[in-house]
């Protein structure tokens, strides 16, 4: 059943004041130009004003610089974008609930050595293996693997056909999404210089996520060869990202998809790494630095700041050489040019 909410409640709910008819009430929440009177919505950019005020939503969050429309409700703050999402978590999380399954289903597996915590949910066809351990309200939902002495802490959730292998410890609050693989084994090898045959290295560590870690969809971390690969406490992972063995991240990093770090890099504590960015192995990158889109970064950063290019320099040095690239056929043919009245120039 869908459940309505009135504008005072969701000015109380957002800590906004509230412009408009406190009774009035919303079921949903959409974009500017879609929403209907029972659609909250929200202006964060203001070259989308125009918009706001052709729409028909029952309630628009907006900042205070924004100009109101007459007749229209709205939420004011500081931050619309965060308003309308308090908003939208509470009017969806009304009608899509969690897994439909509570409880183990009879169709997972759990080893009897296992401990289960508390108002635990293990879906169908998952399998919880030897002396692993489940928090208390931590949802397994169908497929997953949780492996041998894994030790999973209090409301995880593990999406479908995620993989948790063993020894591998995950805190409080941890999100894997479908697809991810926690404890892979790492990518090490021994070559025999007359075969050329390579021999594969055990990697006998783990993986340690600690509390509120997100790992993204299709996300692998491999296990450390001998102790633990580590991701320290709030640090989100992208989908399509590959840890190697041995990692160190920091808290409160973000790692966006399609980013490979290489084995033994270390990671300070509010690290950005944009798309597709790529650091190699056994290097140490501080605190507060961000990565642009395709960066690479081959050498230790021992300076906060921002970073682009392949290797990586700071930003501002990075936009001197694209500004140069980009005349680089001008430069071409300056120089043919000058080639030409200096090859003139010694036949005379």
């Amino acid at each position: 059943m869908t459940k309505h909410f009135s504008l005072a409640e969701l000015s109380e709910l957002t800590q906004t004041e509230l412009v408009g008819d406190p009774e009035f009430k919303i079921c949903s929440v959409d974009n500017l130009e879609s929403a209907s009177e029972k659609d909250a919505s929200f202006l964060a950019n203001p070259k989308y004003t125009e918009a706001m005020k052709q729409s028909s939503a029952g309630v628009i969050c907006i900042d205070e610089k924004t100009s109101q429309v007459k007749g229209k409700n709205f939420l004011v703050g500081s931050n619309p974008s965060r308003t309308f999402q308090l908003i939208a978590e509470a009017v969806l999380s009304s009608t899509h609930q969690h897994s439909g399954f509570k409880g183990v289903h009879p169709s997972a597996v759990v080893h009897e050595t296992a401990t289960i915590g508390k108002d635990v949910t293990i879906g169908p066809c998952a399998v919880v293996d030897a002396y692993a351990v489940i928090g208390d309200k931590t949802e397994i939902y169908p497929n997953v693997y949780v492996g041998v002495s894994v030790v999973v802490g209090e409301k995880c959730t593990l999406y479908s056909n995620s993989n948790v292998r063993e020894r591998c410890v995950l805190g409080n609050r941890v999100i894997l999404q479908p697809g991810a693989v926690i404890g892979s084994c790492g990518y090490g090898y021994t070559t025999d210089p007359k075969t050329g045959r390579h021999t594969k290295l055990e990697q006998l560590g783990a993986v340690t996520l600690e509390d509120d870690v997100e790992i993204g969809a299709n996300t692998t971390i491999d296990r450390a060869r001998f102790k633990s690969t580590l991701v320290r406490k709030g640090t989100k992972l992208d989908n399509l990202v590959q840890i190697a063995h041995n990692v160190e991240l920091g808290q409160n990093n973000i790692i966006v998809s399609q980013t490979g770090i290489a084995g033994s890099a270390k990671l300070g504590n509010n690290v950005f790494l944009g798309g597709q960015a790529g650091v190699v192995g056994h290097i140490e990158i501080c605190d507060n630095v961000k990565i642009a889109t395709r960066g690479g970064v081959s050498k230790s950063i021992s300076k906060p700041g921002i970073y682009g290019g392949g290797p990586v320099s700071p930003m501002p040095e990075f936009n001197k050489r694209q500004v140069l690239l980009r005349k680089i056929a001008t430069f071409v043919k300056d120089l043919a040019s000058l080639k030409k009245r200096v090859e003139k120039l010694e036949k005379s």
